[in-house]
């Protein structure tokens, strides 16, 4: 896991061609950006939604094989709760289909606020709970970039 303020990005150039091309995305967008899907490249697309962050998330926390996201929330802020998946107890195994599987924790888990110039990567080996509220419920524009995944970068 990734955690970082955009004004940081180029020292993550080196890390990944299409992980800087997702982190670039962010730097580009704002809050005006029309919600949808946009195609970066062949190996990456973003994602622009909005909703009302909560105080659960009944789906807990997830974790993906196929890409890794990288978070940012574009108006409002987003706690989002994380853990290495060797730490959750799997509640719905990993389907193809959504490159997802589900998990709980047992215990306390990390927190971080996305949102205000911070984003979050998140690779396969890490469980996370976003859409959560960080005092009250509240509407964001998020976008989560989809970078696929190949260990060798």
């Amino acid at each position: 896991m990734i955690y970082d303020k955009l004004d940081n990005i180029e020292i993550y150039k080196g890390i990944s061609e299409d992980i800087y091309e997702g982190l670039t995305f962010l730097r580009q967008v704002s809050p005006d950006t029309a919600n949808g899907v946009y195609q970066l490249n062949p190996r990456v697309k973003a994602i622009v939604s909005e909703y009302e962050t909560k105080t659960g998330n009944e789906n807990g926390f997830e974790a993906h094989k196929r890409f890794l996201d990288i978070q940012c929330t574009l108006k409002g802020i987003e706690k989002v709760c994380c853990l290495p998946i060797e730490k959750l107890k799997e509640t719905m195994p990993y389907k193809e289909e959504n490159d997802a599987a589900l998990y709980a924790a047992d215990g306390q888990s990390q927190e971080m606020i996305i949102g205000g110039g911070y984003f979050a990567i998140f690779f396969p080996q890490d469980g996370h709970m976003p859409q959560l509220c960080v005092n009250e419920p509240m509407p964001v524009k998020k976008v989560v970039v989809k970078v696929q995944y190949s260990p060798a970068g």
